[in-house]
């Protein structure tokens, strides 16, 4: 389903049963759309991202002392940083994974990959939303 603002412009693109009631959370995000014509990912569009491009695509590969600060929303920084698509450009959208491909975050990146992989601090990628582990979606059960 695709938000528009009440001027009519694309705002987000949300799959799932919506409410069209401004504010309504119903729904995962796939995208939102910025006013300077880029998008922006949310955590079901990142999962899209990683079922259609096959790593290394898109990705940025933190090591697992960095899971926890990652999945709970903070930046990943470049000392962390094991492997990233060459591609990978300053600004773009990206996801943090780890060794096994397994889904941390997405964000935008601060850095190009080789300069993730080659830089011993700052930040690599600016974690816009964190994916909840495994195990925490399993403790409510």
């Amino acid at each position: 389903t695709l938000r528009r603002s009440s001027g009519g412009r694309p705002r987000q693109v949300i799959v799932g049963d919506v409410d069209d009631t401004p504010g309504s959370s119903e729904g995962a995000r796939l995208v939102s759309y910025g006013t300077d014509g880029r998008f922006t990912l949310g955590v079901a569009g990142g999962r899209r991202i990683q079922a259609a491009f096959a790593a290394p695509r898109h990705r940025v590969v933190v090591g697992e002392e960095s899971e926890p600060f990652v999945r709970d929303g903070r930046n990943a920084f470049a000392k962390f940083v094991s492997a990233a698509d060459d591609g990978i450009r300053p600004g773009d959208e990206v996801l943090v994974v780890d060794d096994d491909d397994a889904l941390f975050a997405v964000g935008r990146a601060e850095l190009s990959g080789a300069e993730a992989e080659a830089f011993a601090s700052g930040a690599a990628v600016s974690v816009r939303n964190g994916v909840a582990s495994e195990d925490d979606a399993n403790a409510g059960e």
